[in-house]
């Protein structure tokens, strides 16, 4: 097969009229050739880290569209899988996503649990790191989120990252806000990435100690505007990812979407590119090529250089999609899940107290990180309840895995003025999170969750939503497009209750997430990030 067009050489920084020959899924010869296509041919994007269970997919479901925007490959880490069913649900996503031609590149999860303030379904320890690390399917150490454990030098933290020295794999790191001379501990374990840099001169510190950046641009997490003037400088050593991408969102793009974003700022082509492409089959040694002789025929045809509008998208010499249509076809899989909670009572959501002022959590539109406020109470016989009249608002995490009493914070910015919200999408360890008016909604909200054994849910007093998410309580057995339609009208009900943020499921399910600061709430208790300490909600 021969394939023509205007080949984008992205190593040797050139563009040349040309055609590719390709013989049992490789490129067996490049030669310059004159003829009418007006299409250039570049090699494909790789999302240098994702969680694939973000976007509430299996593999198999998530390539379909991912090949329609020209990514090839991703770097994967199954972290939120296995916080729920432990090796078992990565040997799911491995097997899964062999089964499609995406180059899907898992990680071994390196923190499952995410800390020991939370109750997950599953342990990855050590020893489960050391078989993972071996196995050839397993391509770096995802995410140290532990980075209290690296700078105290926890020795079940270095247990890990020594499996994957050993193994010769590259550890990811999660890292944000850390500066000076904890950046530099951190990186001298052997911490090569991040993709928690929220700030410029945070991200420029790392890149000049030696890190790779990598720019994040997810449904609620967006940093590209604060880190993509350090491409110019820094190109050789940056990547771009999603790190956690609704269905709604993936239907409408990846990471083309931050190609085109780039170059519209003036940025040169080539430093886009090798961001965008080849960056990340660098760093982590994959099996992806690069539109060179003797490499795997992994590469994409666009329209244009500056929209990047995909018009074919190759995989070991295979078109997987052409025009917008995508050939992945469909995968049967066994659902796999573990929920163990038993349904609630109105009362099990007071708050029995009498303070005047308590701590809040300030969620941030577009942010993991939060903020920790004060804010005076609102009391009913002698139960703290939400204040939508100054958006102070109820919050619960209940234990999905076992009975226990439900722990209560509050929360500013997510706007609802009547009903309830709730997900079992609560990073790291998937338990379920609601937010709502009232008790009795937020306890309807949850018993919904509940019942359906995982989902996203939304109720008021006249109507309820859910999409279920049987897969792990985490991802749908269905299509993107089904998912994608489901969670859109889910989004705009939400709204629709005064919610004002660009993604309030999104946001939610990461307010439980304690690895990032400033103040969250896990199912044992209000946390604080900074001093990775439990808090109290009363401020007596």
């Amino acid at each position: 097969m021969v394939v023509q067009g205007n080949i984008v050489d992205i190593i040797n920084k050139r563009i040349f009229k040309g055609e590719i020959a390709i013989e049992n899924g490789q490129i067996s010869n490049i030669r310059e050739a004159n003829h009418t296509k007006e299409n250039f041919i570049l090699p494909g994007f790789v999302d240098a880290h994702i969680h694939i269970e973000s976007a509430m997919l299996v593999p198999s479901e998530f390539a379909k569209i991912a090949v329609v925007h020209g990514t090839v490959a991703t770097v994967s880490d199954p972290h939120e899988i296995a916080n729920v069913l432990g090796v078992e649900g990565v040997n799911f996503m491995i097997d899964n996503g062999k089964k499609v031609p995406l180059k899907f590149n898992f990680g071994a999860p390196s923190c499952v649990p995410a800390t020991s303030f939370e109750s997950a379904g599953a342990v990855i320890n050590a020893d489960d790191v050391k078989e993972l690390m071996e196995n050839p399917d397993i391509k770096y150490l995802a995410e140290m989120m532990n980075y209290p454990g690296v700078l105290h030098n926890d020795d079940e933290v270095f247990k890990k990252i020594e499996h994957a020295k050993s193994n010769n794999k590259p550890i990811d790191g999660h890292a944000p806000g850390l500066r000076g001379k904890d950046i530099s501990t951190y990186i001298n374990a052997g911490i090569s990435t991040d993709h928690e840099c929220f700030s410029y001169d945070e991200a420029l510190e790392k890149l000049q100690k030696g890190m790779k950046v990598i720019i994040r641009e997810g449904s609620a997490a967006k940093n590209f505007e604060a880190l993509i003037d350090l491409v110019p400088d820094y190109y050789e050593n940056m990547m771009f990812c999603s790190d956690d991408k609704h269905p709604d969102d993936l239907l409408l793009g990846h990471i083309n979407q931050l190609c085109e974003r780039a170059v519209a700022k003036g940025i040169d082509i080539y430093k886009v590119l090798q961001v965008a492409c080849v960056n990340p089959v660098k760093h982590y040694k994959l099996d992806v090529g690069l539109l060179q002789k003797g490499d795997a025929a992994d590469f994409i045809i666009v329209d244009n250089l500056k929209h990047f509008n995909v018009l074919e998208t190759y995989i070991n010499g295979t078109i997987v999609a052409k025009n917008g249509v995508s050939f992945v076809e469909h995968v049967d899989f066994e659902l796999l899940n573990n929920f163990n909670a038993h349904k609630k009572i109105e009362k099990d959501f007071s708050f029995q107290s009498s303070v005047n002022k308590i701590r809040v959590i300030e969620a941030l539109d577009g942010e993991l990180v939060t903020n920790q406020i004060e804010a005076s109470t609102l009391i009913k016989e002698g139960n703290l309840v939400s204040n939508t009249s100054t958006d102070i608002l109820k919050m619960t995490v209940v234990n999905r895995y076992k009975n226990e009493k439900p722990a209560i914070a509050f929360i500013k910015n997510f706007g609802i003025k009547e009903g309830a919200i709730a997900s079992s999408v609560g990073h790291d360890s998937h338990n379920i999170i609601a937010i709502g008016a009232s008790d009795k909604a937020i306890c309807d909200a949850v018993n919904l969750i509940i019942d359906n054994k995982g989902g996203i849910c939304a109720v008021t007093e006249t109507k309820t939503k859910v999409v279920p998410l049987p897969v792990a309580g985490i991802m749908s057995n269905k299509s993107a497009q089904e998912i994608g339609k489901s969670y859109a009208e889910l989004d705009k009900m939400a709204k629709l209750m005064g919610s004002t943020l660009r993604a309030p499921y999104m946001s939610l399910s990461f307010m439980a997430l304690l690895v990032i600061p400033s103040l969250k709430l896990s199912d044992k208790g209000l946390f604080d990030g900074n001093t990775f300490k439990f808090t109290s909600l009363e401020i007596k």
